[in-house]
């Protein structure tokens, strides 16, 4: 089984508008932890930098967060749209790399997330939405997309990855 895991939208512009600031550093910890995993079973981790409004951010506002972990074999893909799929490389390249799984976290749960997530569906992959990987400025945001959404655990994706 083909992994990739996206990491969407972790960007400071848009995290530092964040009332509460521990459903992000919640959120990074579970991703870090399973992009890690990714990382060591030989999958792929894709950053999703969002770019539409970028003449309005300097490019260290439009920059990942500090406590996201970024290496150097990670990939980049920028959007200018929710779905990180409209007008992007993204499918040319999940389809290159033969991707069966696609691990779904980062923010803004009830935006650019599920709107991904839907994009993903509808071109023929499997998408999953990382259990506690996702947040949202606003409240029960991430409990909707976890109910309506498949979901995967760190611990599913360990046994798959073959951590």
């Amino acid at each position: 089984m083909t992994i990739a895991m996206l990491i969407i939208d972790l960007q400071k512009c848009f995290v530092s508008e964040y009332p509460d600031a521990r459903s992000v550093e919640s959120a990074t910890e579970v991703i870090n932890y399973v992009a890690g995993i990714v990382r060591k079973a030989g999958h792929t981790v894709i950053h999703v930098q969002d770019v539409a409004d970028a003449e309005y951010y300097s490019e260290e506002e439009l920059g990942f967060i500090d406590e996201i972990t970024v290496e150097s074999a990670d990939l980049l893909i920028k959007k200018t749209h929710g779905n990180a799929f409209w007008k992007t490389e993204l499918e040319e390249t999940l389809k290159s790399l033969g991707v069966d799984l696609l691990i779904i976290s980062g923010q803004a749960a009830e935006h650019c997330v599920v709107f991904t997530y839907n994009g993903a569906r509808e071109r023929g992959f499997r998408p999953v939405i990382l259990q506690r990987g996702v947040a949202s400025s606003r409240p029960g945001r991430v409990e909707a997309i976890e109910q309506d959404r498949n979901v995967i655990s760190y611990s599913v994706i360990e046994a798959l990855a073959g951590g």
